[in-house]
C-alpha cells in the first residue's frame, strides 16, 4: 500500500493493516526485544483496551517509534512519520506496510492533523512526539498540535517516556545490549467544558501541562529538560482517567 492520500480512504483501511503489523510487531519483539536490546515494559495497564486515544512519546533517538510499536500488544499502534521518512529507501517501505502517514514538519500541516482526528474518531490508538522532533537532551517546548487533535476528538492521552535509548547503536557496536525502559504513564483527557473552539493560550497551557505529565514518565531524570521541575506542573486542564 502506498502513503495515505485521502482520509476517509486511510481511515477504511486500517483493517487491512492488521496481519502486516501482527508479523512486524512479531519481528520487532523477537529481533528487537530479545537480540538486540534488553528492554523494560512498564504501565502497559494504563492504555485504555479501545478508547479512542493517543499515545504521546518523548523522542530522543531513531527507534523511539520502533519501541513503542512493539511494546503494545493488546492494540496496533498507529504512529505519524515525517514525510522524508516515506521516502527513504530504507525504511520507507517497512514504514509504508506498517501504515503510518506523514506529516510536514516546519509548518501547519492540516491534512496531518486531519487524519489523526480521523483516526482517533475511528477508535484508532495513534503515536504522536509533541515536541515534533528529537530531543536528545531532554524535553523541549512542545507544539500545540497535540491539544488542538486531542481536544477535537475527544482524545485518552496516555504519556510515555523512553528512557536509555539513546546510545543504543554505540553499545551494539561493542555487542552490548542497552537497557531500556518504556513507561506508559497516567492516562488522562483535556478539560474543553464542551467547547469545540479553544483559545490558542488555552491550547498553549494544556500543551504545558501535558509535558509535564510526560516528564513524570520519564524514568531517566536527566532527559526532562524543560520540564525537569515537576514542582510546577498542574492539572488545571487536566481529567485523569481512573484506572
Amino acid at each position: 500500500m502506498t502513503a495515505p492520500t485521502d482520509v476517509q480512504q486511510f481511515v477504511a483501511q486500517q483493517p487491512s493493516y492488521t496481519w502486516r503489523r501482527n508479523i512486524m510487531r512479531g519481528v520487532i519483539r523477537t529481533l528487537g526485544f530479545r537480540l538486540l536490546w534488553n528492554v523494560e515494559v512498564t504501565g502497559l495497564e494504563n492504555i485504555p483496551p479501545d478508547d479512542p486515544s493517543i499515545i504521546m512519546m518523548n523522542h530522543i533517538s531513531l527507534i523511539d517509534p520502533v519501541l513503542v510499536m512493539g511494546a503494545v500488544t493488546h492494540r496496533f499502534v498507529v504512529p505519524m512519520t515525517k514525510i522524508e521518512n516515506l521516502q527513504n529507501p530504507l525504511i520507507g517501505p517497512f514504514i509504508r506496510w506498517w501504515g503510518a502517514y506523514p506529516v510536514k514538519r516546519g509548518e501547519v500541516d492540516r491534512k496531518a492533523l486531519t487524519n489523526s482526528i480521523e483516526l482517533i474518531k475511528s477508535g484508532q490508538l495513534i503515536l504522536i512526539a509533541p515536541e515534533g522532533h528529537r530531543h536528545p537532551e531532554g524535553l523541549a517546548e512542545a507544539k500545540d498540535g497535540l491539544s488542538f487533535v486531542a481536544t477535537k476528538a475527544d482524545a485518552v492521552i496516555i504519556p510515555t517516556g523512553i528512557s536509555g535509548a539513546i546510545p543504543w547503536k554505540d553499545k551494539l557496536k561493542r555487542f552490548q545490549r542497552p537497557c531500556i525502559n518504556i513507561n506508559f504513564g497516567r492516562p488522562f483527557r483535556f478539560k474543553t467544558g464542551g467547547q469545540s473552539r479553544l483559545p490558542r493560550e488555552v491550547l498553549s497551557a494544556m500543551s504545558h501541562e501535558a509535558m509535564y505529565q510526560l516528564a513524570l514518565a520519564v524514568r531517566d531524570a536527566t532527559r526532562r529538560g524543560l520540564y525537569s521541575d515537576l514542582s510546577r506542573a498542574t492539572t488545571e486542564h487536566l481529567e485523569f482517567l481512573h484506572r
